[in-house]
């Protein structure tokens, strides 16, 4: 077993990242990030109207270079690599022909947005979702959204579909089928070149896309024909069955071994989310919140199919048959901003700074280039050694984490961010703590719609870049929870779960939890909650929910 290695590859929203993991042990042989070309200029995106999207070539180009600097840094012979595993954001559909390309590969349509990966927190189909949630209430029939928290998403998959095919008639008639990110990687790998053929994620079809057994797949026609007809003929090219991450989709297509200096024997298991994969490499286990912390938050729990039953839990994102552990149901809920609220208020203190730096006549280009890189790099620092600074006691305003909507509990990506209580001593620090603060109520939030819908909740686990690096924020929210927060050992986590499915499915262990048990990194710091912080933020935490209450009526 030794020589029996694995890739998890792990996209995130800004950058893709590969790691090469022994399976033996879980040990990290080598990792590789790489950022996003495109997107870092801010292509095909326009942020003032929610329109967030990706160029396709931004993700192939990383697989590439990351999957061969891995091994080049290892040294190790490519024969030893066994498996790929693929994890992603989601739900970020994007348009593809007849045989699997994406549509913006197509110089028609090179440039144009609509053709891109619609990303997860693109909200420009909040309309599309509103009538998706009319629909399922009332239409005379099933509820197909009950299996999802009982409202649907502009951030999913077919609000997001009904959005683009009515605003481009083009994308509409060249789109053959859709496919979510994690999918179209999984089948660039193998050299899928029929859509209807490819098995798809049951993570990204049963927390996203409505799919559920109870009801034979997707939802019926009939249904979809409601919302547009586009949708009950569109059916046909999508999917009816739905596959967990521990099996393999198939093997390594000739021209992708021969591009990364793989063999074309290495198995490419069936993809899936980055937050499931995530709790994965978390080592999830039963009444464990896994809380993965990047941009935004995914919160996610399993649970045995005898203890939630027919229970429904309102509100969050899907409660679904092996979505995270095959056997068990996976439980999703999450903030649609989290370490984007911070990154939000970073831009709004430097971008003024950085316009009169670059039109400076004192500095030249080098100096320019140098202290603008040094006040991005520092500035979340030094924001965040300030507000470690004010006393607790001092916490007077109250934010909203709302400003890229409100994933859970009851989705409604209409809600705007808000502060209150500002005076003339409100300095930047002094909001930056205010914002640290609510996204820790947000969080707290969801644990209480879990426990009010009978789900215990004994540990957490936080994952990810926020977790690793902000000991402001982790101290914050154990305080706020008023329970300890274990941090996951693994700088990479979900690349290290999608590493673990694709240990499964290389046939190398038997299950997913078998190698958890393997190849599990452990834990490396644990916050304990602050008993003087517990009880001030209770209060402040109230005055969060009726500041919600006040703006959201």
């Amino acid at each position: 077993m030794k020589n029996k290695i694995v890739i998890g590859l792990d996209y995130g929203t800004d950058s893709v990242r590969a790691v090469l993991v022994n399976t033996l042990n879980g040990q990290s042989l080598a990792e590789d990030v790489f950022w996003y070309p495109r997107w870092k200029k801010g292509k095909y995106c326009n942020p003032v109207s929610n329109q967030f999207r990706q160029h396709p070539l931004d993700h192939l180009e990383g697989l590439e270079s990351t999957i061969k600097n891995v091994i080049s840094k290892s040294g190790i012979s490519t024969s030893f690599v066994k498996a790929i595993c693929v994890d992603t954001t989601g739900s970020s559909p994007l348009p593809v022909d007849e045989k699997g390309q994406s549509l913006a590969m197509n110089p028609q349509f090179a440039e144009n947005p609509n053709a891109m990966m619609v990303l997860w927190k693109d909200h420009t189909a909040i309309k599309e979702a509103d009538e998706i949630n009319e629909m399922a209430r009332n239409w005379g029939g099933e509820d197909y959204t009950k299996y999802e928290g009982g409202i649907y998403s502009s951030e999913w998959f077919w609000s997001k579909i009904l959005h683009v095919i009515r605003e481009d008639e083009e994308v509409k008639k060249e789109a053959y089928s859709w496919m979510e990110h994690c999918d179209f990687i999984t089948a660039q790998l193998i050299g899928c070149e029929n859509p209807l053929e490819l098995k798809r994620s049951r993570c990204a079809a049963g927390h996203k896309a409505l799919w559920h057994e109870s009801w034979g797949g997707l939802p019926p026609k009939k249904f979809l024909e409601k919302l547009d007809p586009y949708l009950a003929r569109l059916k046909d090219r999508l999917y009816k069955e739905t596959y967990t991450s521990d099996t393999p989709a198939g093997k390594l297509s000739k021209s992708w071994a021969e591009k990364l200096g793989l063999s074309e024997d290495t198995v490419v298991a069936v993809g899936t989310f980055d937050a499931h994969a995530g709790a994965v490499g978390g080592q999830v286990s039963e009444n464990t919140l896994i809380k993965v912390m990047g941009t935004s938050t995914c919160d996610v729990m399993i649970a045995p199919k005898d203890t939630i039953g027919d229970n429904l839990i309102r509100g969050i994102c899907g409660q679904v048959d092996g979505s995270v552990i095959p056997g068990t149901i996976g439980l999703e809920a999450g903030q649609s901003g989290f370490g984007d609220v911070l990154a939000w208020f970073k831009d709004l203190v430097i971008e003024p700074s950085l316009e009169i730096i670059q039109g400076s006549s004192i500095l030249d280009k080098e100096q320019k280039s140098k202290l603008i890189a040094e006040i991005e790099d520092r500035i979340i620092i030094k924001l965040s050694s300030e507000a470690e600074k004010i006393p607790v006691k001092e916490s007077k305003i109250v934010a909203l984490d709302w400003i890229n909507g409100r994933r859970t509990p009851d989705a409604n990506q209409a809600l705007k961010g808000a502060i209150m209580n500002l005076n003339m001593g409100s300095d930047a620090p002094r909001v930056f703590k205010a914002l640290v603060e609510s996204i820790s109520f947000g969080s707290k939030r969801i644990v209480e719609r879990f426990r009010e819908e009978g789900v215990k909740i004994d540990n957490v686990i936080g994952l990810g870049g926020v977790a690793k690096k902000s000991t402001l924020v982790m101290q914050t929210l154990a305080d706020v929870l008023n329970m300890p927060i274990k941090v996951a050992s693994s700088d990479q986590a979900p690349a290290l779960g999608a590493a673990m499915y694709a240990a499964v499915a290389g046939g190398i262990y038997s299950s997913t939890q078998e190698a958890i048990n393997h190849m599990g990194n452990g834990f490396d710091k644990v916050y304990e909650p602050i008993a003087e912080h517990v009880e001030i933020y209770e209060r402040l935490y109230q005055e969060y929910l009726r500041f919600g209450r006040f703006v959201e009526g």
